[in-house]
């Protein structure tokens, strides 16, 4: 377990990065963090490797802090967002039908 904080960046949409809290952004580099932006904290909270996250797995994120001070979660591809906000319309529009089915008729 490792109490982890993520920053995200103004230059580039969907960008994170993760670091160990204790030791913040100083193994980050400069160029990284030029191409970064300026990094605002998002989340900090305590990360194990069976943790379940969006886009990442918490165990390559565990590792790569572990190896070199950070992880840097990048933006879905254009296709990869697409199908992502897809399968959440389908998704919704499920929960919708199926909310629907389940009132009592009047």
């Amino acid at each position: 377990m490792r109490v982890v904080e993520i920053f995200k960046g103004n230059k580039r949409e969907e960008m994170y990065l993760f670091v160990d809290q204790k030791e913040g952004l100083k193994s980050v580099p400069e160029n990284l963090i030029a191409t970064f932006g300026i990094p605002e904290s998002v989340m900090i909270f305590p990360l194990t490797h069976s943790e379940k996250l969006a886009r990442v797995n918490a165990s390559e994120v565990l590792e790569s802090i572990e190896r070199q001070g950070y992880f840097l979660q990048m933006p879905p591809a254009p296709e990869g967002l697409a199908e992502t906000q897809i399968s959440a319309m389908v998704k919704a529009e499920e929960e919708l039908t199926n909310a629907q089915h389940e009132q009592p008729d009047h």
